[in-house]
């Protein structure tokens, strides 16, 4: 009977042992292997931004750190230095917050040039095609190391302007967009120089065609009365009798700069340099103090002036 009872508990253990050896192989579950495999991701910002895409008319809800991808993505060429797009990171995303607290509209920002431009992840795909991955993970790194950094005066979130390239030297705020503002004031730039590529371009008009943008008639052309700033741009200029605004020009006639020289002869050619409006950070500025070894926060202090940093 003792034998019996014996055999039947060797039975039972047996049995156990068999189960508890196929749950672990099926579930591989235990208090170790449980915190090993359990990963909890840091929190993302939270803040969000309404984005206006003028060609659809539509208005995206996006979670800002995503959008500051897509916006340094679209604004400055992957191939630019890290520390240089992390600065593009840092001043897109101090633009959108001050967008954020100052928008009276539905949307707080557009896509496009009077605003920021945008890429969604199709478009990222579509420009960089087998580069995608590459780039994409360089420029997510450098939104994700400045996450929730942005740009203030005084406490107050900056309009952190921002172009493409300068004549070697940035503009006054006030001579661009008719309000002066301290932290955007004209610095040198000389790393915009001859050595890049287009930082002098010669545009071409026929007379007529000159004469049509700029609604002025065509019996004789006189250029006279050009007045530059102390940074070399076009401040005002006189064409025939009308005196016009550098910007105005550069507008009607879709020139990268207001830095410009028209020559008139059988046609009508104008040399510019540099490219966009001038005020803020030149992007190939930026890039040029970062192959120097400048920091993303040089780099920044020197094209916005007496900012500080602070966090979202």
């Amino acid at each position: 009977m003792k034998n019996k009872i014996l055999c039947g508990m060797i039975v039972i253990l047996s049995i156990i042992l068999i189960i508890e050896v196929s749950l672990k192989k099926k579930t591989n579950f235990s208090f170790e292997s449980q915190k090993e495999e359990i990963k909890i991701d840091p929190p993302k910002n939270e803040t969000l931004i309404k984005v206006l895409d003028p060609d659809t008319s539509k208005i995206e809800t996006l979670n800002l750190e995503d959008y500051i991808v897509g916006v340094v993505s679209a604004e400055m060429p992957a191939s630019f230095e890290l520390e240089a797009l992390k600065a593009q990171a840092i001043a897109a995303r101090t633009f959108a917050v001050y967008k954020i607290e100052h928008s009276n509209n539905d949307y707080d920002v557009r896509i496009g040039v009077s605003d920021q431009a945008y890429n969604t992840l199709e478009q990222m795909q579509e420009k960089w095609k087998d580069k995608f991955s590459e780039n994409y993970q360089k420029i997510k790194k450098a939104v994700g190391e400045t996450a929730g950094e942005i740009m203030t005066y005084h406490g107050m979130v900056i309009e952190s302007f921002y172009f493409s390239m300068s004549n070697g030297q940035t503009e006054n705020c006030e001579l661009v967009f008719q309000e002066s503002l301290p932290y955007l004031t004209s610095v040198e730039s000389s790393w915009d120089n001859e050595s890049l590529q287009n930082y002098e371009v010669v545009k071409e008009f026929s007379k007529e065609e000159f004469c049509n943008l700029l609604n002025i008639s065509c019996e004789e052309i006189i250029i006279s009365d050009i007045n530059r700033t102390n940074s070399g741009r076009i401040q005002t200029i006189k064409i025939n009798d009308q005196t016009m605004k550098g910007t105005e020009v550069r507008k009607k006639l879709t020139l990268r700069s207001t830095d410009f020289q028209i020559d008139i002869n059988d046609t009508i050619k104008i040399t510019t340099k540099g490219n966009g409006h001038g005020v803020g950070m030149s992007q190939y500025g930026a890039n040029g103090m970062a192959k120097e070894g400048k920091s993303v926060q040089e780099i920044l202090t020197h094209y916005y002036q007496n900012i500080e940093f602070s966090k979202i």
